[in-house]
């Protein structure tokens, strides 16, 4: 199970939500440094962008997979008559 969650959106959700709370006391720093919030949410926009390029096209990229669906499952009808 574990393994399903940290690979699947649930994964990508939970690693996005984790470095937004590591990134928390940068943000404070800038914000105390620059005075205002509009440096930090600058910082938090690129941080956003570099995070969806990073799950949406370098992951796939990189696994080999450039289509997020399953594959398709052939269905094979058993209609009771054997010979």
């Amino acid at each position: 199970m574990g393994t399903a969650l940290v690979s699947g959106a649930g994964g990508t959700a939970l690693f996005g939500l984790l470095g937004l709370g590591a990134s928390v006391p940068m943000l404070i720093r800038l914000k105390r440094r620059v005075g205002s919030w509009w440096a930090p949410v600058v910082a938090l926009a690129a941080f956003a962008l570099m995070f969806m390029i990073s799950s949406l096209v370098v992951g796939p990229w990189i696994s080999g997979t450039s289509d997020p669906t399953p594959d398709e499952v052939t269905v094979v009808h058993d209609d009771g008559h054997h010979d």
